[in-house]
């Protein structure tokens, strides 16, 4: 990452503690839920990627660089780096974005121009990583919007080896299957955080 916007340098992180958001642990409210059931938005899979990259840098302070943003467009090309869109009409109103290796998702970033779409984008994330073959959802850094839904953190030894085993062995797929609907999404969390 960057130290902001106008840092021409990319420096390697790699914390002591490291977040992830487990497949079957997203913590789903009752308003959540509602507010997918009434999809407010259309959503799309790598349908803009370089707008969601931009909607993630557009704040006062970003790790978001030159060098970044050229390295992200790279990997989409190539295949390996992925956004969900969230739109209202023709207007991107949300997104994440991240890296996939193996059996891994790594999250970089995320935005919500719009009430709930960044949790609406991570719900249909963590359903569709979970259909296509993925095992691990790091998000590096666990913040309070994410513990609140279901991130935890752990120790970098305890982190190394779930990496290890989602990259060993065939790569999962996340362009495999369309995203899921609004009903999928919801039945598949709520099924899942009944048996974790």
């Amino acid at each position: 990452m960057g130290d902001d916007r106008d840092d021409p340098a990319v420096y390697w992180v790699d914390p002591k503690m490291r977040g992830i958001l487990p497949l079957d642990g997203f913590h789903l409210s009752r308003s959540l839920a509602r507010r997918i059931r009434s999809e407010p938005f259309r959503l799309s899979l790598d349908e803009d990627f370089a707008g969601v990259v931009e909607g993630c840098a557009d704040r006062d302070a970003t790790w978001i660089n030159e060098p970044i943003l050229a390295a992200y467009q790279a990997l989409h090309r190539r295949g390996n780096a992925h956004s969900i869109e969230l739109w209202e009409g023709d207007e991107l109103v949300g997104g994440v974005y991240g890296v996939t290796l193996g059996r891994a998702f790594f999250g970089e970033s995320m935005f919500s121009r719009r009430r709930d779409a960044s949790k609406i984008a991570l719900a249909y994330l963590v359903v569709h990583l979970a259909q296509t073959g993925f095992e691990l959802f790091d998000t590096q850094f666990l913040t309070e919007h994410l513990a609140r839904l279901g991130g935890i953190e752990l120790p970098r030894a305890r982190y190394q080896q779930l990496l290890e085993l989602a990259l060993s062995g065939s790569d999962a797929r996340i362009c495999a299957r369309p995203l899921p609907d609004a009903h999928s999404v919801v039945q598949r969390i709520t099924q899942t955080s009944k048996r974790a």
